[in-house]
């Protein structure tokens, strides 16, 4: 819509009384700056180019602004400044706006309470709490810190800053080389402004920590915004929802949710952003009836279609593992922005639905919406998971293309991706190549290494992490376990294992249990295992009794396997995994009619053996196989390879391990069942279909058995292979006859 120039006297009276009514869209706001431009109206009218400059910061429009506020006459005018500083902060460039505010004080001008939210949102964006608490006592100096906008501003600088060490938080912004002397300068300019009697009326806090270093714990933080609140004569929405988000990014999920009804009974009902807010509670605590009544509430009240909302309930009933309610609220999106795609992705990878996940991912980018760095994080484990490195690499180039490889937390993915796919030197490119590591991609390289039997790799880059002031959590202790127990490295493995807690104070956990039972179960120790799970000070679980009879197994004690299942299935009576073991046990020994009665049991509780299954990457294209399945339309031609690899296996010295088999069967009978075996069929089908000296990546759900390993060290030299194959338990890297975990795993 045009403005009306007929009479552009008329037009400037009424925009100097109400340019709201005047002034609806930017087409219009640049409309009247050639208007004012080409009238050049009287000098009684001089505070129209700053009317037009609040106009432009108004439409957040940063160059128009800037152009304007240059091309005005010094000492700009105080309405001026405050645009200008408006506008800087709501466009995200929270330096220039904190350097124009020292500007305009150096100037002479006074700032009034519109400008110290602009202020405080810039301090909130430079994450930089000390900065906020100096502005804190200027605007107490100036009497403002029950003005209802800046105190929500005060409110929301707190309840965001709540999470970070203050200490840190210099360190970690983009920008801090270029800020920090002018940040001195900003602080000085505040605290010059403050005097005793304004700190005394500000809320009190404890800044010192037991070294004598400044920090803010985050209960405090937590208990300023409550301060804040208490101290309002007068609360809006911003008001409630801010100390609402506040306790919620705390933990403190209780008081919340108590805020929200105290909310209702000032008669204020929770709009959007309330309903968005309280959602993760529901979600972190598995609630799905307080989430669907959070749900029809929203649906009730027309909220429904809020893509805040919606994002926000499809977190929830992903982390609820109802994906398909995720993806119907997903669908019912009329606008579905960066964030609900990437929740609606996400939900999808953490629910095992990876399939689904990239498909989704795929449509969009046709939707024309840019990935975020987020995206290819929740992406990224799908591709690990299906070894589908193909789609890895074209990420990698994808995120190398748009800026992104400087993000430590996309970093982080691409190493935990290419590790998983079996590219443990390219995944150690990616993590030398980073500009900061954080724990997370310390824990996935060293992971990485301990999944694939480079345990001293792992424990060298374990020591690393600490020597360069990393401190190392709990996932980061399971993975240098884990390599330790890969290897056989029980001195060093226990080593870790009583030191976590000693030195960085890390309760052991189940994971932790399982890994050191594993590391004396692997080498044999069965009794140590035995008696150490049972002393465990937390009540072990089938997944910690499991580790011990795998470790049965492949010692062959029968006897203590029959104590371990009687304990694992008094855990977990549900879990089929102790039968099945116990029942190859007995065929191994001989004992058929003990493993019959097993599987007798097994067939009247309704159990099934969870069939072996393999997937393998030709072509860009993921084929599956299950264990002595025949429907693949190449399979007569798999067969017929099978059979001539098995020739050439024989002239080469293999002697088909049959000891194992679960059928007493005659020996022939046994060596055709073992070339059923799931992945030997994904092997022979890529053998046939991919061109000689390809390097073939196979995943199973079940661990690799004894002689599928000892046959594929024999495929990989044969047929001059490099074979990868990641079972249930860890990686085997299979070249020139040699397997990477050195027979032990």
């Amino acid at each position: 819509m045009k403005l009306d120039r007929s009479s552009p006297e008329n037009l400037f009276k009424t925009l100097s009384a109400n340019p709201s009514a005047i002034i609806k869209t930017e087409s219009q706001a640049r409309q009247l700056h050639a208007l004012i431009v080409k009238t050049r109206p009287s000098s009684s009218r001089p505070c129209l180019p700053t009317l037009l400059l609040s106009i432009y910061s108004n439409f957040n429009l940063l160059q128009e602004s800037l152009s304007l506020f240059h091309s005005l006459p010094s000492p700009a005018p105080h309405k001026a400044w405050k645009s200008i500083v408006k506008c800087y902060a709501s466009n995200g460039f929270f330096f220039e706006s904190l350097r124009s505010f020292v500007q305009m004080l150096a100037s002479g001008k006074c700032p009034d309470r519109n400008v110290f939210p602009s202020v405080l949102k810039s301090c909130t964006g430079l994450r930089d709490l000390r900065l906020g608490e100096s502005v804190h006592g200027y605007v107490v100096r100036r009497g403002l810190e029950c003005d209802l906008f800046t105190a929500n501003a005060l409110m929301n600088m707190y309840a965001k800053l709540q999470c970070l060490d203050d200490l840190n938080l210099f360190d970690e912004i983009p920008q801090r080389k270029k800020i920090d002397a002018p940040e001195n300068v900003f602080r000085g300019t505040f605290e010059l402004a403050r005097d005793s009697k304004s700190i005394d009326r500000e809320p009190r806090l404890d800044l010192t920590n037991r070294d004598g270093e400044r920090r803010v714990g985050k209960c405090l933080k937590v208990d300023s915004v409550r301060k804040l609140f208490e101290m309002m004569p007068n609360r809006d929405m911003v008001t409630w929802n801010t100390v609402i988000g506040g306790n919620v990014q705390g933990g403190m999920h209780d008081e919340a949710l108590e805020m929200v009804r105290e909310m209702g009974n000032s008669n204020l009902k929770p709009n959007s952003f309330t309903l968005s807010s309280i959602l993760p509670i529901f979600a972190e605590h598995v609630d799905i009836l307080k989430g669907k009544e959070i749900h029809g509430y929203a649906i009730r009240h027309g909220f429904d279609k809020d893509v805040f909302i919606g994002s926000s309930l499809i977190d929830m009933y992903a982390n609820c593992t109802l994906v398909e309610d995720s993806y119907q609220v997903f669908c019912s999106l009329d606008e579905k922005d960066d964030v609900s795609w990437n929740s609606i992705i996400s939900g999808f990878v953490q629910n095992g639905r990876f399939d689904e996940g990239l498909k989704l991912f795929r449509e969009m980018l046709a939707a024309n919406q840019r990935p975020l760095p987020v995206s290819f994080s929740s992406i990224m484990p799908a591709c690990a998971h299906l070894t589908t490195l193909h789609l890895g690499k074209q990420l990698h180039g994808h995120i190398t293309r748009t800026g992104f490889v400087d993000n430590m937390y996309i970093s982080s993915s691409l190493v935990d991706m290419y590790a998983k796919c079996g590219k443990i030197e390219t995944a150690r490119s990616v993590f030398d190549d980073m500009v900061a590591c954080d724990s997370v991609s310390w824990t996935s390289m060293i992971m990485g290494y301990a999944l694939q039997g480079h345990a001293h790799d792992a424990i060298l880059l374990f020591e690393k992490m600490q020597m360069e002031g990393v401190k190392p959590n709990s996932v980061a202790y399971v993975a240098v376990l884990t390599a330790c127990s890969h290897a056989g490295l029980i001195d060093e493995g226990w080593k870790h294992f009583t030191t976590m807690s000693q030195k960085y104070g890390i309760s052991p956990g189940l994971e932790h249990y399982a890994a050191v039972a594993d590391l004396f179960g692997r080498a044999g120790r069965l009794m140590e295992a035995y008696e150490f799970i049972s002393n465990m000070p937390i009540k072990p679980t089938g997944s910690v009794w499991s580790t011990l009879l795998s470790a049965c197994r492949v010692h062959k004690n029968v006897d203590l396997a029959e104590k371990v299942a009687i304990e694992m299935t008094k855990v977990d009576p549900e879990n089929m995994g102790p039968y099945v073991l116990l029942s190859n046990m007995y065929s191994v020994a001989g004992r058929w009619k003990d493993a019959l009665k097993l599987r007798i049991r097994m067939k009247k509780k309704g159990m099934r053996k969870t069939p072996a299954c393999s997937w393998v990457e030709v072509k860009n294209k993921v084929h599956a196989f299950v264990s002595g399945d025949k429907s693949h339309p190449q399979y007569n031609q798999i067969e017929m390879a099978l059979r001539e690899i098995s020739e050439r296996l024989k002239l080469e010295g293999y002697v088909p391990g049959t000891s194992e088999a679960l059928h007493d069967v005659d020996e022939e009978q046994k060596h055709d069942l073992f070339f059923a075996h799931s992945e030997r069929i994904a092997i022979a089908f890529a053998i046939i279909n991919t061109p000689a000296g390809t390097a073939i990546r196979v995943t199973k759900n079940l661990r690799v058995c004894v002689d599928c390993h000892t046959a594929t060290k024999f495929i990989s030299k044969v047929m001059g292979r490099e074979i990868i194959v990641r079972d249930n338990n860890r990686y085997h890297h299979f070249k020139d006859g040699a397997c990477s975990c050195g027979d032990y795993w």
